[in-house]
């Protein structure tokens, strides 16, 4: 099965069971899914350069609208030919609407039918976040996929509140249809996704989904998870949420996350995923590795010889000991947390191919419980 949409082809090539693999063909670049952004919020993936965050397979990376729009700005960043050309990332880049963002500035945001205004974290500033607004953004930044604006309540607000967002978020994913529709050169080129709210709920998110549905999409994100409400209560959600959405479109979700989370989601149908864990954990002396996170910073690992994770084929793994990543993070050299996100992000993407050879070879449930058993506590 395949979207019709010539600026936006997306094929499913296997499946097995709700997992399945396939890929996004855009004008800069195919997206192989099940796929991880790794996350480039201020026009950088911290500590690493652009070729080589493509040098650990990533075929995507995420931006974000609230930040860019803050510093360096849109406009400056249209002013100076794009974002692409801006960070020298020359495949497909998908911006966050800032409603995540702009959510965690309850104190410093005023929520109404029209947006959200708030104010700068960085100067104080006041500004007013519109889903008008965050596709100008976007457009301006030269997103190939552009995501819809919406609310993201907590999970554990009342039941009307969320409801009331849910609802709020469906009218502005109109607007944010309306408003990428009349963005000319750029609507031609690009993709527009949009979120799946209602926390918890099943109601909730069945009504959201018919909503989106309704209006019509290329993509589709399930939103509002990864905030708190634990593995547990994520992967209930994900039991239905998938499956409220359509087979011939992706299914993202957002902000997610540990490496069993992105097992558990693939099983239950979801085909791309980002999240800041494995680069800010790298900043902090923690490596994910197949049998489970390592962290740098204890004793254990001064004297170890051996490489970070003996099955990992990158630069890091096989250049350096334990030891001396154990000695650049104690000492608090910058060298250590390059190598180390240069690891972790290897590790994602080396877990996200070994889920696309599993599903394609028919075998995604075996490969998922040898991957559970390996997955040890961490040391």
């Amino acid at each position: 099965m395949a979207s019709k949409n010539p600026r936006f082809e997306y094929s499913v090539k296997a499946t097995d069971g709700r997992a399945r693999t396939g890929q996004i063909a855009m004008r800069r670049g195919t997206i192989r899914t099940p796929a991880f952004m790794p996350v480039g919020t201020a026009a950088t993936v911290k500590a690493m350069k652009v070729e080589d965050v493509r040098a650990t397979g990533a075929d995507i990376i995420l931006g974000n609208t609230y930040h860019l729009m803050l510093r360096p700005g849109a406009e400056r960043v249209a002013r100076l030919g794009g974002l692409h050309k801006f960070m020298r990332w020359n495949r497909p880049i998908l911006t966050d609407s800032g409603g995540y963002q702009v959510m965690s500035l309850s104190d410093l945001r005023k929520l109404t039918e029209k947006g959200v205004e708030f104010r700068s974290h960085i100067d104080g500033s006041k500004h007013m976040l519109t889903p008008e607004r965050s596709m100008e953004i976007q457009r301006l930044l030269g997103s190939d996929i552009v995501m819809a604006f919406d609310e993201c309540p907590r999970a554990d607000r009342p039941m009307a509140e969320i409801e009331a967002s849910m609802e709020l978020s469906m009218r502005w994913a109109q607007r944010s249809r309306d408003a990428f529709d009349a963005g000319g050169d750029h609507a031609a080129n690009a993709a527009l996704f949009g979120i799946q709210q209602g926390a918890l709920d099943e109601g909730l998110r069945a009504r959201s989904a018919e909503a989106l549905r309704d209006i019509g999409f290329d993509g589709y994100a399930i939103g509002g998870l990864a905030v708190g409400e634990g593995q547990e209560a994520m992967f209930s959600v994900l039991d239905y949420a998938p499956a409220m959405l359509p087979e011939d479109a992706p299914r993202y979700l957002m902000g997610v996350g540990k490496p069993d989370d992105l097992v558990g989601a693939v099983e239950r149908g979801v085909d791309m995923f980002d999240c800041v864990l494995p680069t800010r954990s790298g900043r902090n002396g923690q490596a994910f590795t197949w049998n489970g996170p390592v962290n740098l910073r204890n004793a254990r690992h001064a004297e170890d010889s051996g490489p970070l994770d003996p099955r990992c084929p990158c630069p890091t793994c096989t250049g350096y000991s334990r030891a001396y990543l154990h000695h650049l993070q104690k000492s608090g050299e910058i060298l250590g947390s390059m190598l180390v996100t240069e690891h972790n992000l290897s590790f994602y993407q080396n877990l996200m191919q070994a889920m696309r050879d599993a599903i394609s070879e028919g075998v995604f449930a075996k490969f998922a419980a040898q991957f559970r058993r390996d997955y040890t506590s961490p040391t």
